[in-house]
């Protein structure tokens, strides 16, 4: 069941990831699903769950809602100075949600 489990809850996060990237800019929305999956994933690993719902929760959907290929794109795409600043705020944010998510459970 968890290979199932799995598959639809990465497909959930892709979908999630696509619908914001259809509403906000490119860096903005990705900004936005890194720091979300950040978040959720720092939720699931302080709320003691089970082996099998950590990794569908965690590597499926926060897996699929966050994109580290498209965050290394977009930034090189900004060039060295915007793509520096981006590349901060990202991984600030990201850290910042996570450590939040734990500490919320």
């Amino acid at each position: 069941m968890t290979p199932i489990l799995f598959v639809l809850a990465a497909g959930f996060g892709a979908i999630g990831r696509h619908l914001v990237g259809q509403m906000i800019c490119s860096w903005q929305a990705l900004l936005i699903v890194n720091t979300a999956a950040s978040g959720l994933l720092g939720v699931i690993i302080g709320a003691d769950l089970s082996i099998d719902t950590a990794t569908i929760l965690g590597i499926g959907f926060c897996g699929a809602l966050s994109t580290y290929s498209s965050f290394a794109l977009e930034t090189q795409k900004l060039g060295w100075l915007w793509g520096s600043g981006y590349a901060a705020l990202t991984i600030g944010c990201a850290c910042a949600a996570a450590s939040i998510g734990m500490d919320l459970v």
